[in-house]
């Protein structure tokens, strides 16, 4: 850290043992109107004395600590369901990708039945059957067309 910019122009090139009894002045943002308020509200002087204030002290740890704070177990939870509602949109929320190779379709491709192309439908169809007694999904086509003829 260049101390130079912490310091007012009086205070440059002054060593750190000579910056730690300098009056509160030598910091930057620190003007007369603010040392005399400082002074008596704390009774302080110098940076040594400011630094050295337990109110100054306490408030540093608090900050410190703080980022290494765990959330709160709601907190943890909101955050949780969001990200499983996040997942849950995927592909929805990817970006589409525009490339010069995409052309416009003009005829839509036939829709596929959506139970029988889920990727457990398989597991369906059987548990399906188990307690129906007959195929349920992926023979539903085959039975339309049964019963036409």
């Amino acid at each position: 850290m260049n101390i130079n910019t912490i310091v007012t122009e009086q205070f440059h090139g002054k060593s750190l043992r000579e910056l730690v009894d300098a009056p509160l002045t030598a910091l930057c943002g620190i003007g007369e109107n603010e040392a005399k308020a400082l002074q008596q509200a704390f009774n302080v002087n110098t940076i040594r004395e400011l630094a050295q204030l337990k109110v100054v002290a306490h408030a540093v740890a608090i900050e410190m600590m703080a980022s290494a704070e765990h959330p709160s177990g709601s907190d943890t939870a909101k955050e949780s369901l969001l990200d499983d509602a996040v997942e849950m949109t995927f592909p929805a929320s990817d970006p589409l990708s525009v490339a010069s190779s995409i052309t416009r379709i003009e005829v839509p491709p036939e829709m596929v039945e959506a139970s029988s192309d889920h990727q457990h439908s398989k597991a369906f169809e059987a548990h399906n059957e188990e307690v129906l007694g007959e195929p349920a999904l992926q023979h539903a086509q085959v039975r339309k067309e049964e019963q036409k003829a």
